[in-house]
């Protein structure tokens, strides 16, 4: 766990990083707010894509192997994108960070619900994703104040050096699978596509990726937009004293964590609702003037969403294993839809804010997270395969 815990912060330290820098970018290369945002949904985009391709390879190579290759090559290729000479190289390379990181999302779960007893699979997932979460705060504060005192370039020079140190833990700590049962490799292509199939045909787990997708969509929404907003007149922030908001991740880790506790006990069903309508207040708390109400929203936002996130990712490997659905392509296809969704949503987010101020942005992220609620309530309509799941 503590591997697991140190492989998911390093992935979202790389993933989320540029996220503090965007109003930095804009200026560097004279690019739009959209056009800025585009180093981080391109990124997101990518992975999303790859992760169709890591979730089925990874039956057959197998689990570890390729979380060791997924963090090393993300941190060289962050290491890379330091010293990008152009706009269009920056691009570039952010595309192949999404690419090599997919290793790790597309496997992590599958990982857990393999080596776990089942009674801990629910704070297990909840403290995976508590160290996602942590990573996402501790990229966008590790790259805004370095590129306050350094520049931009500096800032991500420093999240890959994090990146690197986490991935050399996880290579010492990491166990070896043995619970993972590899597929042959001669299954060939129509094995895979049937595998597909399955995991498109189970009703609850769709509704699992479209809730995965919107209740992303809606956190990157703001979190895109809100550096531009507090970059600009009343606030005027500097991008370093901006990154301070990102503190409230810290209470992700938290939400995810006990979220999964408390589950264990009453069940996905009775918990993911509350972590929803807490998420919609924060939301709705950011329309206020007032800075530290802001904030509080933020931090609302932050704890709704990774209750959400922490519970519905282990709800999809725990239902397609009952449902004799491949769990690495299961897991890839929530994870697509999540992906997909921030990159999507995320960008959505900044055209908003462009159009339409914050009052736009905030109209996205409520429609969205009124779609996770339609979608628990398909969940909660879906019989559980297990007469003891809740």
């Amino acid at each position: 766990m503590v591997a697991m815990f140190a492989a998911g912060m390093a992935t979202f330290v790389l993933l989320y990083d540029i996220q503090s820098l965007l109003p930095e970018l804009e200026t560097a290369f004279d690019v739009t707010p959209t056009r800025a945002t585009l180093a981080l949904s391109l990124t997101t985009a990518a992975l999303a894509v790859t992760l169709l391709v890591a979730g089925p390879l990874s039956e057959v190579v197998g689990r570890t192997r390729l979380i060791h290759v997924a963090l090393w090559s993300a941190a060289a290729v962050a290491l890379a994108s330091a010293v990008a000479p152009t706009w269009e190289v920056l691009l570039g390379l952010r595309v192949l960070q999404g690419v090599t990181l997919a290793g790790l999302p597309a496997v992590a779960t599958a990982y857990l619900r393999e080596e776990l007893h089942p009674s801990v699979h629910g704070r297990a997932f909840g403290l995976y994703v508590g160290g996602t979460a942590l990573g996402g705060m501790t990229g966008r504060l590790v790259t805004a104040p370095v590129a306050d005192a350094a520049g931009w370039r500096w800032g991500l020079a420093a999240a890959s050096c994090l990146a690197l140190a986490s991935a050399a833990l996880v290579a010492w700590l990491l166990p070896a699978s043995r619970g993972f049962v590899p597929r042959p490799r001669g299954a060939g292509l129509r094995a895979t596509a049937g595998m597909a199939r399955a995991a498109l045909a189970d009703r609850a787990l769709v509704a699992l990726y479209v809730l995965g997708a919107c209740a992303v969509g809606a956190l990157v929404a703001v979190l895109n937009a809100l550096g531009f907003r507090l970059s600009s007149a009343p606030y005027d922030l500097s991008v370093g004293t901006i990154s301070l908001v990102y503190l409230v991740y810290a209470l992700g880790t938290v939400s995810s964590t006990v979220s999964g506790r408390v589950a264990d006990r009453i069940g996905r069903r009775a918990t993911i609702p509350a972590g929803c309508a807490v998420a919609l207040v924060g939301v709705l708390l950011t329309l206020s003037g007032s800075l530290p109400v802001i904030v509080v929203g933020v931090g609302a936002l932050t704890v709704g969403f990774f209750c959400v996130h922490g519970l519905a990712s282990g709800w999809v490997t725990a239902r397609a294993h009952l449902a004799g659905v491949s769990t690495g392509q299961a897991a890839a296809f929530y994870l697509f839809a999540y992906y997909v969704g921030s990159s999507v949503f995320g960008n959505l987010g900044s055209a908003a804010w462009t159009h339409a101020g914050w009052s736009g942005v905030v109209a996205l992220a409520s429609a969205l997270l009124l779609t996770v609620c339609a979608m628990v309530v398909v969940l909660r309509r879906t019989p559980a395969l297990d007469a003891s799941a809740r």
